[in-house]
């Protein structure tokens, strides 16, 4: 039984995924979606449960949920009612809920990145040490000192 599993080879794809789903970029990727999903679902709840009334109230108490235009079947006062009773709807309020799910999202995408931006110009902005000397350059500067040293001696006194 043991010999057959050191026998079965994987298929060399099964290598290439392996490395293509640890690499970096993949797994932060992965953690940015989930992020995300967690992130829509409070401005999903932040849109319908705070903007929306506060729009509506605004504007003459117009429930955006239920602003929509019957095409075909009956006119009802809800939309759940119309879909309901199976009429055509162009549900205007939930396109708009959608737009302002869209700008308050993109909203805190645009101060995020803003934030992050100024926070790398932060790192560039730190001066940083200078590389130590290589080998070959501290090799020179003994030679260098060693001759001039050797020239002081050689030089005839003036006096």
């Amino acid at each position: 039984m043991a010999d057959l599993k050191s026998h079965v080879h994987a298929p060399g794809w099964v290598g290439e995924f392996r490395a293509f789903i640890m690499r970096g970029n993949v797994v932060d990727l992965a953690v940015g979606v989930i992020i995300g999903a967690a992130f829509t679902s409070i401005v999903n709840s932040l849109v319908k449960d705070i903007f929306n009334p506060l729009i509506g109230l605004l504007i003459g108490g117009i429930d955006f949920s239920n602003l929509f235009i019957t095409l075909k079947g009956p006119h009802l006062a809800t939309l759940a009612e119309a879909q309901k009773a199976g009429a055509v709807t162009l549900n205007l309020g939930l396109f708009l809920n959608a737009v302002i799910q869209f700008l308050i999202v993109a909203m805190a995408i645009f101060w995020m990145v803003k934030a992050l931006t100024r926070l790398h110009v932060r790192e560039d902005e730190e001066p940083k040490a200078p590389p130590p000397p290589s080998k070959t350059e501290v090799l020179l500067e003994q030679i260098r000192d060693e001759l001039a040293a050797n020239n002081k001696d050689q030089a005839p006194h003036q006096g």
